[in-house]
């Protein structure tokens, strides 16, 4: 399947995550500058781990002398069940966040000025490259019940204390009811989203539908699913998944 027979008119796009808060969003702009049909639909929902089920695990937060996060999610998540437990933060602990984005939404639980922050610029490897200056931290890694390997399979290598906590379940949603409903475009963001994507419609057929995909564990979950990856983010010209979903569509429906 040649990728030039593919660059063909978009008039709809179907992003499979939730519809952003607020009024402003690229995703909005995006619609309005090419006059698009933009939708929004979660592919995955978030179980909390409750209380009981996290002693389960038979962690004790406050044996751990720093927090690594990758999501907004998993910030939410900990903090949560730390105050669920009327567990206080040490004003000494230290956080190592994927992203500055990430260490910013800290602010929601802590004031981050008086705390030892560290992040990366977007991606795993970058944290592991803080992680390795921090070799006597004692690390709790709040996570999915799905997660990636590359930070645990980095700490346990490396002979560093840590423990995975699982904060929270991802679950497919239910999507019966997109059977009948053909998009243009549909932009995933993790491989979880393809995964229920496959689920849902085991038999899905991908034809003229274009996939767009953020990041490269989605990208190769896309192709290992046996669809045609049509649109990848972040590249040099589009860091971010609604410029590169631009770029394509200029050339798509031939705007100048």
């Amino acid at each position: 399947m040649e990728g030039t027979t593919r660059i063909t008119k978009v008039g709809s796009i179907l992003v499979s995550q939730p519809k952003p808060s607020g009024n402003k969003s690229p995703y909005f702009e995006l619609a309005e500058k090419y006059n698009l049909k933009i939708d929004f639909r979660p592919f995955i929902q978030i179980n909390p781990t409750d209380v009981k089920q996290f002693r389960k695990q038979k962690i004790n937060i406050l044996d751990f002398t720093a927090v690594i996060f990758t999501s907004r999610n998993a910030v939410d998540h900990f903090f949560r069940l730390a105050s669920e437990m009327k567990v206080e933060m040490p004003a000494d602990m230290k956080y190592f966040c994927v992203s500055e984005q990430t260490a910013n939404y800290l602010q929601k639980y802590i004031v981050i000025r008086k705390r030892k922050i560290f992040s990366g610029q977007r991606t795993a490897k970058d944290l592991i490259e803080m992680i390795k200056k921090h070799k006597t931290e004692k690390f709790i890694f709040p996570c999915s019940s799905i997660r990636k390997n590359d930070i645990p399979n980095f700490l346990e290598e490396n002979d560093f204390i840590f423990v995975e906590a699982i904060i929270y379940e991802t679950a497919a949603s239910d999507l019966s009811d997109l059977a009948d409903v053909n998009y243009d475009i549909i932009a995933f963001y993790s491989p979880s989203g393809i995964q229920s994507l496959f689920k849902n419609f085991p038999d899905f057929k991908q034809n003229n539908t274009r996939i767009a995909a953020f990041g490269p564990t989605t990208a190769k979950a896309v192709t290992d699913a046996g669809l045609f990856l049509d649109i990848q983010a972040p590249h040099p010209n589009a860091p971010s998944m609604t410029g590169a979903l631009e770029l394509y569509i200029k050339e798509a429906n031939q705007v100048t």
